[in-house]
């Protein structure tokens, strides 16, 4: 990245990134990631990162943006932030495992996220199906998007983006959404926050791979079910036709998808807008456990 030191520090709650520091602490002991890119503006790091993936780019590229000006959530909404106020990260990943399984690589890295921002921020967060990272108030934090992309000759793969308010002020957001700086009253460095994430998805990916995408083998679905506010809640699912369903959301099945118990019967979802109409009394919402006790059931063949 072009800043000097100078410029670093040019704004003391919103430091640039320094990628040589990141590169050098990131891929000093890793199996996985292999170059991290700082770039001060980007259209759309995953759109970037897809056009890499389609030249040949290895896994474990990822690719760090201080101010995404086009960028994208689910359903092609549009996701600002202004510059240096969160993480904009999108990484590459060419998963060995069923292409069935590959439904649970956003689920995973929700939870990565949610372990990271406790462990560094102290922000108790949990995670809604099947992509965004919320506060305990319900407000949205982050938003995942997972692209399958060409390979350029490799194997195909997957590019995951994240998009985390970290300084963002209670006025540069939307009613509905909060950052990891409103939330503590403090300010929140972002590269601890990155690392913290990038290591916490390595060791989980790697776990995960090596059980070949098996959410029970690799304890990914035990944990995911730790850290979710959805399963065990009624919620309304507003599906890409625009039509609507109401239920009591079960559980995860095999493929990540989410499994609904409606007045018409049961169904199972791999898309849809979740809305929360009322959440569960106990279970484990932002409980962060990983013993499984007090879950709701998990997935479902």
């Amino acid at each position: 990245m072009p800043d000097t030191p100078s410029s670093r520090w040019s704004d003391l709650d919103r430091p640039a990134l320094d990628a040589a520091a990141l590169q050098a602490a990131l891929t000093r002991d890793t199996a996985l990631w292999r170059t991290v890119e700082v770039v001060a503006e980007v259209g759309s790091t995953n759109a970037a990162l897809a056009a890499a993936a389609a030249d040949g780019a290895s896994e474990g590229t990822v690719l760090v943006a201080e101010h995404q000006v086009t960028g994208r959530g689910r359903l092609d909404r549009v996701w600002t932030s202004p510059p240096r106020a969160g993480l904009t990260v999108s990484f590459l990943l060419r998963p060995d495992v069923p292409a069935a399984r590959r439904g649970w690589l956003p689920l995973l890295t929700g939870v990565a996220l949610a372990e990271s921002v406790r462990e560094v921020a102290g922000v108790l967060a949990t995670v809604k199906w099947p992509n965004d990272l919320l506060a305990r108030d319900g407000r949205k934090l982050a938003g995942i998007l997972a692209e399958s992309v060409g390979g350029g000759g490799e194997p195909a793969g997957v590019v995951v983006g994240v998009g985390l308010n970290v300084s963002t002020t209670a006025a540069e957001l939307p009613a509905t959404g909060t950052s990891l700086s409103v939330v503590t009253g403090g300010v929140v460095d972002r590269a601890p926050v990155l690392l913290a994430f990038l290591r916490a998805l390595e060791r989980r990916y790697r776990g995960w791979v090596a059980a070949l995408g098996d959410p029970v083998v690799s304890g990914l679905a035990r944990d995911y079910l730790s850290w979710s506010s959805t399963v065990g809640s009624t919620v309304e699912v507003t599906m890409p036709d625009g039509s609507a369903l109401v239920g009591t959301a079960r559980a995860i099945d095999w493929g990540g998808r989410l499994v609904l118990d409606t007045a018409e019967g049961q169904v199972e979802l791999a898309s849809g807008d979740v809305r929360h109409v009322r959440r569960p009394r106990s279970g484990t919402e932002g409980a962060g456990g990983a013993d499984g006790t007090d879950t709701p059931p998990g997935p479902r063949p």
